[in-house]
C-alpha cells in the first residue's frame, strides 16, 4: 500500500501497490502491521457496505464521540464517490478544516478517516457501492453529525444533492451548535 498523509494530520489517502502480471494484478488492501507503522489504528470492529441507487445521493456528515470514537477505512468498489472528512478534534491545528477526494472502482483509492473526523460522501455515479472498515461498533448514543450544506464549512459538492436522509439534512448548523454548547 502507498500511504499519503493529507494536510489534516492523521488522515491518509491510500493507493494500491499493484503487482501486475499476465492475469491482472494483486494488491494488499489492508495490513495491520503497515497501518501501525504509519501510526494508524488497525482495529476493525465492523465492515459495512453502502449501496446508492442514484448519483447525487449524499450520506453524512457523521462521527462518534468518546468513548465510542471510530476510525474508518473507506473504499468505493463500484462506481465513484466524492468523499469528504472534517477534523472535529478541538486540540488539532486543522480543527474544523475539511478535505475531499474522489474514490472510485477505477482509481481503487481508499481514505483513512481518524477518530473524531466527520465523514460523508456523495455518489458520483448510479449504483455506487462503498465498503467501510470501522474501528468501533456503531453506538447511536454517541453519534453526532454536521449539515452537508453548512455555510460554515462551504463544502463544494460536485453534484446537486438528489437523495439524502431526513436525519442527514436536519443536523444543526455549526454556528447553532456553538451557541448551544
Amino acid at each position: 500500500m502507498i500511504f499519503t498523509e493529507i494536510d489534516l494530520k492523521g488522515a491518509f489517502v491510500i493507493d494500491l501497490d499493484q503487482k501486475p502480471d499476465h492475469r491482472g494484478f494483486f494488491a494488499r488492501t489492508f495490513c495491520a502491521k503497515e497501518f501501525e507503522e504509519h501510526g494508524l489504528k488497525p482495529t476493525v470492529s465492523q465492515c459495512n457496505l453502502s449501496f446508492n441507487h442514484k448519483k447525487g445521493t449524499l450520506r453524512g456528515m457523521h462521527y462518534q464521540v468518546s468513548p465510542a470514537t471510530e476510525t474508518k477505512l473507506v473504499r468505493c468498489t463500484r462506481g465513484a464517490i466524492y468523499d469528504v472528512i472534517i477534523d472535529m478534534r478541538p486540540e488539532s491545528p486543522t480543527y474544523l478544516q475539511h478535505f475531499g477526494v474522489e474514490l472510485s472502482d477505477e482509481n481503487r483509492r481508499a481514505l483513512y478517516v481518524p477518530e473524531m473526523f466527520a465523514h460523508g460522501y456523495q455518489a458520483l455515479t448510479d449504483g455506487a457501492e462503498v465498503v467501510y472498515q470501522v474501528g468501533e461498533f456503531y453506538t447511536p448514543g454517541y453519534e453526532r453529525g454536521l449539515r452537508y450544506d453548512d455555510p460554515f464549512f462551504n463544502i463544494q459538492w460536485p453534484l446537486e444533492v438528489t437523495e439524502i436522509s431526513e436525519k442527514d439534512k436536519n443536523w444543526a448548523l455549526m454556528r447553532l451548535m456553538a451557541v448551544g454548547s
